[in-house]
């Protein structure tokens, strides 16, 4: 572009390289969706410790919803690049030369969504988690992952071995990683144990039904809606119950005595029978409180049966390897619902606030 100067003599305007990103125009208001855009931002610049890479899967999560309608763990500003989850291939690093340990350039990798300081003591020791600054992409002052690239630390690169493909890994940084943590690190459930889940269909319920069944656990789920208690049993749930009192009597008989853990993301209006369903000596882990964070607590219940009582949120970057290792030896294959091309986030979105999904959504900024 030629712009007039005084004398004669022409600037060149060069424009700025951009690339396509789904973000938040504004926050809140009756209907958030409208508040969705897709949009060009500058084309994002790996400095020192960074890593660009062209991403070619994401995935969708509630999280996203929760931040149209203005809701975050840390003050938002306006606009936001969506999205917590995605998968690509390594462009450029910040430095002269890949990074000692890096994947090579070229390499498909899963982005770790969990944003740290990297130098606490939490950080240093592999507990990311307790990092005092610990956050998420699509926070700020973070990026977010609906976009054709994407910068974030060389330590949050999970390489992909090639028996997983990038919308399979797209699913897992947040809700396989939650259901692993879940499962495995805070139940610490082994196979042969028993499990019940709440939600049935819900993100983290599908991917704890999926993952469960998948490694030796038999798995029961809960919903008040027939047609998701089914689809509960179609993913691998040995059965599916409601959550009213006479279904106590029979997740307790269906399980010989009581589960050995409970995964309660519903919290309020399924406490009691959380409480009611675990074994004596079993445990409650809560990642979520949809319906309420604050149910009558029942210490004597949980005294006098010696229940854990244990809290959950995602997984450290370690955690998410393995989740990376259960799909390259196929004890795990994340559920997709359905893969759009990212000029389609807006009907993307419209499915995710409707429920209108069998798995997850999976946006393709290459298509």
């Amino acid at each position: 572009m030629l712009r007039p100067r005084a004398g004669g003599v022409a600037i060149v305007l060069v424009p700025l390289p951009t690339v396509l990103a789904v973000r938040a125009a504004r926050y809140g208001g009756d209907t958030p969706l409208d508040n969705l855009e897709i949009a060009n931002i500058p084309d994002p610049v790996a400095g020192p410790g960074e890593v660009l890479i062209a991403v070619g899967a994401a995935s969708l999560n509630h999280h996203d919803l929760w931040t149209l309608r203005g809701v975050g763990s840390r003050p938002l500003t306006e606009p936001q690049v969506l999205g917590c989850d995605a998968a690509g291939t390594v462009l450029a690093y910040g430095e002269s030369e890949v990074p000692d340990g890096a994947p090579p350039l070229g390499s498909a990798v899963v982005v770790y969504a969990v944003m740290t300081c990297g130098r606490c003591a939490a950080c240093r020791s592999g507990d990311e988690l307790h990092c005092p600054r610990v956050g998420l992409l699509s926070e700020p002052p973070y990026p977010g992952t609906l976009a054709e690239r994407l910068v974030v630390p060389v330590a949050n690169l999970v390489r992909l071995p090639a028996a997983v493909d990038l919308v399979a890994a797209a699913c897992l940084p947040t809700a396989y990683l939650t259901a692993y943590r879940m499962l495995f690190v805070r139940a610490g459930l082994r196979p042969g144990q028993r499990v019940l889940v709440h939600g049935a269909t819900g993100g983290v319920a599908s991917a704890v039904i999926v993952m469960a069944a998948g490694n030796g656990l038999t798995v029961f789920a809960t919903s008040r809606d027939e047609a998701k208690r089914r689809t509960a049993v179609e993913l691998g749930a040995t059965a599916a119950f409601t959550t009213d009192r006479d279904s106590v009597k029979q997740v307790v008989a269906a399980s010989d005595g009581g589960v050995d853990a409970v995964l309660d993301t519903v919290g309020e209006a399924t406490w009691d029978f959380s409480l009611r369903v675990v074994r004596p000596g079993g445990t409650v882990v809560v990642s979520g409180a949809t319906s309420g964070p604050n149910p009558p607590a029942q210490l004597n219940r949980i005294f006098w049966r010696q229940l854990t009582i244990a809290g959950s949120t995602m997984g450290t970057r370690e955690e998410l390897a393995r989740v990376v290792e259960l799909c390259a030896t196929g004890r795990l294959h994340p559920l997709v619902d359905s893969v759009r091309p990212l000029s389609a986030a807006a009907e993307a979105f419209a499915a995710l606030a409707g429920g209108e999904r069998h798995g997850k959504l999976v946006l393709e900024p290459g298509g």
